[in-house]
């Protein structure tokens, strides 16, 4: 395993069953010349880019088609991991990077993306996806998967239980606390939380076909103090059944459609959230 840098989504790669991922709670980088008042790097976008695509995306009523649309507009984006800046002994910057993304803030982007219609929306989304009460700072961000339908509730809900019924396993994990007592990211508390998974071997075509198009996916781990390893989005089309996800497997390094059922066959479960749409 690569050592453990502190700080969003905190991702470092690991190997399991010959497949690379990510493990979500919060990375850490350096800040450099940025400053509290954010970090904004386009990559290919312009901001009259980004406005066309999200003006296009709000036709689609349907809100899963459209997490669909706007996610497929990053395939083949570079992975890049330690994008955001801060961690208990750094100020949090606001950052905004499309250049490269890791698993978890290409889902962040995605959602806040999907939920808005013109830039300066889509920067207070972001705010208030990734951090509690959309106050930027390091204590208040979501370094867990599991943080998402807690901290944004009429955003995000979950619905493994819905779809894998008594197919699901419920466990009690003690978050940011490894299995000898550490934290995975200082300052930050252990938070006791029940994680609901479908197990991979129990993710048959009845589970799969409850599964809804734009769901966001992630991958349960047994691992002490965590409750994913990577994450992504179910797509669903006349081809098949794909995990879309920014990958960090040296075969990828981008973000990709990869088989659902093939993906799966080496981890231990999955946990599913299915966005409730734009608020009124």
């Amino acid at each position: 395993m690569n050592k453990i840098n502190s700080v969003h989504a905190l991702y470092y790669v690991i190997f399991a069953a010959s497949i690379t991922v990510c493990i979500v709670f919060g990375i850490t980088v350096t800040a450099s010349a940025e400053s509290n008042t954010g970090k904004i790097e386009l990559g290919k976008w312009t901001i009259n880019d980004l406005n066309a695509m999200m003006i296009q995306a709000s036709t689609i009523n349907d809100f899963g088609e459209r997490i669909d649309f706007v996610s497929g507009k990053f395939l083949g984006t570079p992975y890049v991991g330690h994008t955001l800046i801060g961690d208990i002994n750094t100020p949090e910057v606001f950052t905004i990077d499309l250049k490269g993304m890791d698993c978890f803030t290409y889902i962040d982007y995605v959602e806040a993306l999907s939920l808005s219609d013109s830039f300066p929306e889509f920067k207070d989304k972001l705010k208030n996806i990734r951090y509690k009460g959309g106050s930027v700072a390091f204590q208040n961000r979501n370094h867990f998967f599991s943080d998402w339908p807690v901290y944004n509730k009429n955003k995000i809900e979950d619905v493994t239980g819905e779809i894998g019924g008594d197919k699901t396993e419920e466990t009690v994990k003690h978050l940011n606390r490894k299995s000898d007592g550490t934290y995975y990211l200082p300052g930050i508390p252990v938070v006791e939380r029940t994680i609901t998974y479908i197990p991979s071997p129990e993710v048959d075509e009845d589970v799969i076909g409850k599964m809804e198009n734009g769901d966001y996916v992630g991958i349960y781990t047994d691992i002490d103090g965590l409750d994913v390893t990577h994450t992504g989005i179910i797509i669903k089309n006349d081809s098949g059944v794909y995990l879309r996800h920014a990958s960090s497997k040296k075969a990828n390094e981008r973000v990709v459609d990869e088989d659902l059922r093939t993906y799966i066959q080496n981890v231990p479960g999955l946990v599913i959230y299915r966005t409730v749409g734009k608020e009124s």
